[in-house]
């Protein structure tokens, strides 16, 4: 006999049990889809701002990129969807108190996340920036834009946890709302501090790094604001909570385990980097311009796997665990079907997004090429990357890491065999679209063989 996915009488009454699915995934991804494009577009500005300011500071910038997009995966995506599924888990079962107590360990948890990746930057980010090929001016320039930029980490932290403390409690469009203002006073204040406006003089790397810190800030104030006042489905009580390790280990277990998964991510980038730079600046130039697309679809499969997290943690919390698994697999649909829409018409029609960025046509056909092969499996990676927070939010992350791992084992071994071979262009794009759909492939059929229960209830 089928299970019912629709609320059982002896469920707690919480509207996210309740009705379709779809709808109700769709409107909490809306609100995401517009906050995470927010914080790609000022990455962006703040990437142009950079090259006003000369070679050696773009140089420079580039080094420290990646630690500032692992720093933002690993708050706002990994332990981010581990208060998300905690709290949404303690709501389901109906414990109010249980789901604000853990939004205070966030909040703690926050707080010490930052002075750690502040102490991590300012005492080894010029030997680990020396390493990835930052010299002279350039490492000079990466220095001071990591020394202003990390100087203000707990509040990065604590923007993307509190956010998620009102994710999981199923509120989407006021942490939207507060990142969106954050994206842009961060464009804001970045350019003119950054390249100077007015009165304001010319501060360069250091001016732009402050962007990212004061709107940080702001918004980090703006969501406990809201948290405190009374108008969300969780209240921040600090002074009236005690720190308690099953808590801490409630966001934890989840959240410390699913760091793993941007970490791979970044060991992905640049190993592909590594194998595209061997065929020349020409070849690197184009794969550039097709990876930046990725940079700016992800925020789209990020927002609906986020916008599942509710949905399934309620449930799970509720004992639904049929109603658990169709919302996970209603959104893994969803976000595959929405990048192969993408990946598919640029494959197609690769001078639509190409030809926005040069007219070179030897970087032309690189790019080309790159979405002719690489295009048709964007719809993998979404699913993947969807069905991997709906997993967060059930408590099972360890299969998900795997299928991601199985991603990063098909680029290395690939490279090992293409590169002593001096194998053509064209095998290279074929092994990162044989990765995108292994993975993608290894993410459903873990889904379709987890096992979930209330035993991935933290109690």
């Amino acid at each position: 006999m089928a299970i019912s996915t629709t609320a059982n009488a002896t469920a707690p009454d919480n509207p996210l049990l309740h009705g379709p699915i779809l709808p109700r995934l769709i409107g909490f991804a809306l609100p995401n889809m517009g906050a995470m494009v927010a914080g790609s577009v000022a990455a962006i500005a703040e990437t142009a701002y950079v090259g006003q300011l000369g070679v050696p500071a773009l140089a420079g910038m580039a080094v420290v990129f990646p630690m500032v997009m692992l720093q933002g995966m690993l708050s706002a995506g990994a332990m981010g969807s581990g208060v998300s599924a905690a709290i949404a888990r303690a709501l389901g079962s109906g414990d109010k108190p249980q789901a604000e107590a853990l939004a205070v360990h966030a909040l703690w948890i926050g707080m010490l996340a930052g002075v750690i990746t502040t102490l991590v930057v300012e005492l080894f980010g010029p030997m680990l920036f020396a390493l990835l090929g930052a010299r002279d001016a350039a490492l000079a320039q990466a220095i001071i834009y990591a020394r202003v930029a990390f100087l203000g980490s707990i509040a990065v932290w604590l923007v993307n946890l509190l956010a998620a403390v009102l994710r999981g409690a199923g509120s989407m469009k006021a942490p939207s709302a507060i990142l969106l203002l954050t994206a842009v006073t961060q464009v804001v204040i970045g350019g003119v501090c950054g390249l100077g406006l007015g009165p304001v003089p010319r501060f360069g790397m250091a001016g732009v790094a402050a962007g990212q810190v004061a709107a940080s800030a702001i918004g980090a104030a703006l969501l406990i604001l809201q948290l405190r006042s009374g108008r969300s489905a969780v209240t921040l009580t600090v002074g009236s909570v005690r720190p308690q390790a099953a808590l801490f280990g409630a966001i934890l277990r989840t959240g410390a385990t699913a760091a793993v998964s941007p970490i791979m991510s970044i060991a992905t980038i640049i190993l592909l980097n590594r194998l595209v730079s061997g065929y020349g600046p020409t070849v690197l130039a184009g794969f550039g311009i097709g990876t930046r697309l990725e940079f700016l679809l992800t925020p789209l499969s990020f927002a609906i796997g986020v916008a599942s997290v509710p949905l399934v943690g309620t449930a799970i919390g509720a004992g639904m665990v049929a109603r658990a698994r169709a919302a996970a697999w209603i959104a893994g649909g969803l976000s595959a079907a929405a990048m192969a829409t993408i990946g598919i018409g640029l494959g197609l029609f690769p001078g639509l997004w190409v030809g926005i960025f040069t007219s070179d046509p030897a970087t032309l056909a690189v790019a080309s090429d790159y979405f002719h092969w690489v295009g048709p499996a964007y719809g993998f990676f979404g699913a993947g990357m969807s069905l991997f927070f709906s997993s967060l939010a059930a408590g099972r992350v360890v299969g998900m890491l795997l299928a991601g791992a199985s991603r990063l084992l098909v680029i290395v071994l690939g490279g090992l065999v293409l590169v002593p071979l001096a194998a053509p262009l064209w095998m290279v794009f074929a092994l990162i679209t044989v990765a995108m759909v292994t993975y993608g492939s290894m993410a459903m059929l873990v889904m379709a063989r987890a096992k979930w229960g209330m035993e991935s209830t933290p109690r």
